[in-house]
């Protein structure tokens, strides 16, 4: 089915359109400075996925930001780094200076042209909010896990956004899902029975970064490494 059959684009928004690895990177990069602590990039991103999975285990149902703090306590263990509130409230509150990846402004202003979009997001109202502006504000309708009650994979949050598009006249095949994260959004959409993007934001890049690993990788119905692929193929007709 061609790309351009689709009238509905729902995205992940933290690590397929704002890059998350950069803004944590910043953060725990000045920390370990500050401390007089060598760490490698790989280290740290490698240590947040550690720490991020354990929370989605024990806390599901809470908006990232919120997993914030158990989460830089224990990478703040495991690195070496000094823990104190300031430094653990600090690194949910650098959330606002997380950057977009340099395509995401560009190619969604020319993805709205053709489709609906609807960011669909693991964070809360509060840090949506700053992404949204970020991204200088492309989306049709905003679904976070505030509003939810659950994180993705969850299902519970596919649901909900497929509700809210069947109220504006949106069928289930008028969806297309587009995401970085195997994780948390591309196996468990393919199980759903939707039709998937990968955006492999990290392709050519050592290992899974900040995201939680995969034992197995989910294929797609489409796969690009940037959003500006998609953006070309969507105005190619493909």
């Amino acid at each position: 089915m061609p790309l351009t059959d689709r009238k509905v684009l729902t995205f992940d928004v933290v690590g397929t359109l704002i890059d998350f690895e950069a803004g944590i990177l910043d953060y725990v990069q000045a920390k370990a400075k500050a401390a007089g602590v060598k760490l490698t990039d790989q280290t740290i991103l490698e240590a947040y996925a550690a720490a991020e999975d354990r929370q989605h285990h024990e806390a599901p149902r809470l908006p990232f930001p919120s997993m914030m703090a158990p989460m830089y306590r224990e990478m703040a263990d495991v690195l070496g780094l000094p823990g104190t509130e300031d430094d653990v409230e600090n690194f949910r509150l650098s959330i606002p200076n997380w950057p977009a990846f340099p395509d995401s402004i560009a190619a969604l202003n020319r993805l709205r042209k053709h489709f609906y979009l609807v960011a669909m997001t693991n964070s809360d109202n509060w840090a949506l909010s700053h992404f949204a502006k970020t991204l200088d504000l492309p989306f049709d309708d905003l679904v976070t896990a505030e509003m939810v009650g659950w994180n993705k994979p969850d299902p519970q949050v596919f649901a909900f956004v497929r509700g809210r598009l069947s109220k504006e006249g949106y069928g289930f095949g008028d969806i297309l899902h587009v995401a970085q994260s195997q994780y948390h959004d591309i196996a468990v959409a393919l199980r759903l029975g939707y039709h998937t993007c990968w955006i492999e934001r990290r392709k050519g890049k050592p290992g899974a970064g900040a995201t939680p690993k995969v034992e197995s990788v989910a294929i797609p119905d489409y796969h690009f490494g940037s959003l500006v692929e998609l953006a070309d193929a969507v105005n190619a007709g493909k």
